[in-house]
């Protein structure tokens, strides 16, 4: 069983500018960079439009990311939410309920993600690089979130992140049949977020192709 210290973490949010790394004991918890309406647009929903539901976990995550989880009480999260303290717990009857709801879309999101990995026409590597450049969206801003929560006594978090990175980490282990290959696969898409979220200067189109070429090198190797 991994180990489930954290033995790094940075989470930022500057303006529009996020940084995000996650560094966990034998493994790594990769970003993300999937706009969260191309997601649900490929899981075949209806144009979103937010339930009360939804305001309250978007009011959750925001005050997660924004102020940290002592700030994230009942009362704070329904006050951002536009909601009664009774509308809230009508939705989650607790902290935990709150919890859940937001790991249940993290979950969501990586399910779709990875529906969209699988069948990107250059293939899930290609994808899965190219995926990560920092570029702020609903998907960053969960994960960010889900690892604020994952710093604190919150397992469910943990383990949403655990499973997220388990999940990417099979969909490259189906292509590149070396344990250790797809493991530099990851890391390399995380340096990639990393370095484009401190502002070291993003890819050119002709640099990105490079790189993407010597990854699929390295896999075939």
């Amino acid at each position: 069983m991994w180990a489930v210290g954290l033995t790094t973490a940075k989470v930022e949010l500057c303006g529009a500018d996020m940084m995000f790394f996650l560094n966990r004991f034998f493994g790594y918890y990769t970003v993300r960079t999937v706009q969260y309406e191309s997601i649900r647009c490929y899981a075949g929903r209806m144009p979103h439009v937010p339930t009360t539901r939804d305001r309250i976990v978007d009011a959750f995550q925001d005050l997660l990311i924004d102020q940290g989880e002592r700030a994230a009480t009942l009362d704070a999260v329904a006050q951002r939410a536009g909601v009664s303290k009774g509308g809230l717990l009508y939705h989650f009857g607790s902290k935990d309920a709150l919890i859940e709801g937001l790991t249940q879309r993290l979950g969501e999101l990586v399910d779709a993600d990875i529906a969209l990995m699988r069948v990107d026409p250059a293939g899930p590597i290609d994808y899965f690089i190219r995926t990560s450049v920092s570029m702020e969206g609903e998907f960053d801003r969960c994960i960010v979130a889900a690892a604020r929560l994952a710093q604190g006594a919150h397992p469910a978090a943990r383990d949403a992140l655990r499973s997220a990175q388990a999940e990417w980490l099979g969909v490259i282990s189906e292509t590149v049949h070396d344990p250790a290959i797809a493991r530099t696969i990851m890391l390399i898409g995380d340096g990639i977020y990393y370095n484009s979220s401190m502002g070291a200067g993003a890819l050119t189109a002709q640099e990105m192709d490079d790189l993407v070429a010597t990854v699929h090198r390295l896999a075939n190797s």
